[in-house]
């Protein structure tokens, strides 16, 4: 049996979770928090090494400003109360995507909480915020378009390696297995790059709703895949 080392996931669902116990948006994002908290303890468990939440994209800024303001107070009171937990635990915590436009207090936190726990050797748990896939190609292109012009890169030395390795997920396997919860089969911006080879698994089953026997079922279907990248089944070498 094989794992999947790194485990992307779009927390899906939410607020027609609450719709359809006729609660306010606001509930749904709650029951959300439990449910984050519910299944990185069991990737923890399972073995997983990386396990990244999608929380909130560049494109999430286009909702009702009251939910936004909800989902950002949540995001900073989870910082204040969980990260001691992952902390004592042996998790490494890391927040991807463009900070900037979060307040100097939440981008204060992000930072205490990563440097608390930059030496832990546990699972890592990356949050994507303000995050978009087009974002950090592009940040990414940036980055080498600067060295090129600074004369200490030539164009042509440019890899996808290279690329790779100014990404925001730079030092980070590559995800195994891409899970969105809540129906919609799409990756919505999500790790364009990373999720090349990822294994995809869709279920309708709403975010709040997604337990630890939910989460394996993911992983069981991951391991049915025969993850060929390219090659045909012949030249794969059989899996300890």
């Amino acid at each position: 049996m094989y794992l999947p080392k790194h485990v992307a996931i779009i927390l899906d669902g939410n607020g027609r979770w609450a719709k359809s116990q006729y609660l306010p948006r606001i509930a749904g994002h709650q029951a959300g928090i439990k449910t984050a908290r519910a299944i990185i303890e069991s990737a923890a468990k399972t073995g997983v090494e990386v396990l990244s939440y999608f929380i909130f994209s560049s494109e999430n800024w286009q909702r009702p400003i009251e939910e936004v303001s909800s989902i950002m107070d949540f995001f900073l009171r989870a910082l204040q109360t969980d990260v001691n937990k992952l902390h004592q635990n042996n998790i490494r915590f890391q927040v991807i995507g463009d900070l900037s436009p979060f307040s100097l207090e939440t981008q204060q936190r992000i930072a205490d909480a990563t440097q608390m726990t930059a030496q832990n050797t546990g699972m890592t748990l990356v949050l994507a915020a303000n995050y978009g896939g087009q974002w950090d190609l592009t940040q990414a292109t940036q980055q080498l378009a600067k060295k090129v012009l600074a004369g200490v890169l030539n164009p042509e030395d440019i890899t996808s390696s290279l690329l790779e390795q100014h990404l925001a997920t730079a030092g980070l396997p590559r995800p195994d297995l891409f899970i969105r919860t809540g129906g919609e089969q799409r990756i919505s911006n999500f790790f364009l790059w990373q999720l090349a080879y990822a294994e995809l698994y869709f279920t309708p089953v709403y975010w709040p709703d997604f337990s630890h026997d939910e989460f394996m079922k993911a992983v069981s279907y991951y391991q049915t895949r025969e993850r060929r990248f390219g090659k045909i089944s012949e030249q794969l070498v059989t899996h300890a």
